[in-house]
């Protein structure tokens, strides 16, 4: 089967996440993805654990990649890879506002020569305006859009910074999404267009609390649900558990399906109010009923009729290993090249009748020059001179 972009190709100029990650999201899809590095390469390539001297980590955002390694800083480099770009139907980068202008690899450039390209860049704070061209980071973009201030008010506590990458994971689906739109109006209008994708409105988007917190916040009213107050206990094996729905509205669940129906003639249980201003009481009355049960099965059964949904704390291991990833096929086993295998998370697109899904690990730095190269135009002897003037970088295993 032929993926669903087979034929397109994109040349994928971005480092480390964001980009990365929307550049594996098309990849997947069917594109033929070109990943192109400097010479010291994409960062991640740097972390361990490695499968044929590749790291696993670089694999996670670049499977099924071809990967070229150009000096953007030579001339002669700077041309090898506008001839890709004029072969590409999309051009996707990460840099800061103004950076792809001083390459002469920018929408306006690269149209000139082809009105039918599409070029999408991810950037912290958007193209235009006051701080456009602040350095952007996952961390920073969620100090700036709120996302670390909400998360310690829900908590209590002080700013501390997450633990995952979210503004860039956010700010790679939101890439896919416009370059798709893109494609699907190129196909009417015949005309390419630039894309832009600020992180920071990423983050606000996919932050689902933005428009209360415009409105003034929820008032002195208790919030009825929020993921952040969802019961989280162990059971009496030792396993941990997280549940849906605020506690404030669905303790009366959890006293009928815990067998504790009188729990409600507490009068610090009795009303929604009540519970609200004794919520440590509440959630350790709750924790207290769930120690009481030896297995998840038993719990869920119980949970079942009230419609309380249980789901396991697990580790990422346990998770990608679990009966519902391989009944899904959520984890594709790509070859390692030593005769292993590395897993690697699937984009969740399931389309009848279509291909998705990575089809080979992350490629070697330079990988795929000569190959490209030549799709593109260039003469092995041509190829020969960039390579032993080391404008054109590669690193086999070892």
């Amino acid at each position: 089967m032929t993926g669903p972009l087979d034929g397109v190709r994109v040349l994928d100029l971005s480092r480390v996440i964001a980009g990365p990650h929307a550049g594996r999201i098309l990849a997947d899809l069917g594109a033929d993805v070109i990943k192109l590095e400097p010479p010291e390469a994409d960062i991640t390539r740097r972390a361990r654990p490695r499968r044929a001297d590749v790291s696993v980590y670089f694999t996670h955002q670049n499977a099924g990649k071809r990967c070229v390694s150009i000096d953007l800083g030579r001339p002669e480099g700077l041309s090898a890879a506008k001839r890709i770009a004029v072969a590409s139907d999309v051009v996707l980068d990460n840099f800061r506002p103004g950076v792809m202008e001083r390459l002469g690899l920018d929408h306006d450039t690269l149209s000139a020569n082809d009105p039918r390209v599409i070029s999408c860049s991810v950037t912290g704070y958007g193209r235009d305006g006051p701080v456009a061209g602040r350095r952007a980071y996952a961390p920073v973009i969620h100090a700036e859009a709120g996302l670390v201030d909400f998360i310690a008010r829900r908590r209590g506590t002080d700013p501390s910074a997450t633990v995952l990458s979210y503004a860039d994971i956010y700010a790679g689906l939101h890439a896919v999404i416009g370059i798709l739109s893109a494609l699907h109006d190129r196909a009417a209008s015949g005309r390419g267009r630039r894309v832009t994708i600020s992180m920071a409105e990423a983050l606000l988007l996919s932050h689902e609390w933005t428009a209360v917190e415009l409105a003034g916040g929820p008032g002195d009213k208790p919030h009825v649900f929020g993921a952040w107050a969802s019961p989280v206990a162990q059971l009496g094996d030792g396993t941990w558990i997280s549940s849906s729905g605020d506690a404030v509205s669905t303790f009366p669940q959890w006293a009928a399906a815990c067998g504790h129906p009188e729990a409600l003639d507490d009068s610090r249980f009795a009303t929604k109010e009540a519970r609200q201003a004794n919520r440590d009481d509440m959630d350790k009355t709750i924790a207290s009923w769930v120690s009481e049960f030896d297995s998840v099965e038993a719990l869920e059964a119980a949970c079942e009729p009230h419609q309380i949904a249980i789901g396991v704390v697990r580790t990422l291991h346990e998770a990608a290993t679990s009966d519902w990833a391989r009944a899904a096929g959520s984890i594709a086993w790509l070859d390692d090249r030593t005769g292993g295998t590395v897993g690697v998370p699937r984009t969740p697109y399931r389309i009848d009748g279509l291909q998705t899904g990575p089809s080979a690990v992350g490629a070697w730095q330079g990988e795929h020059n000569r190959e490209i190269l030549r799709e593109v135009g260039l003469s092995d002897a041509e190829i020969n001179e960039l390579e032993a003037s080391s404008v054109l970088v590669s690193r086999p295993p070892r």
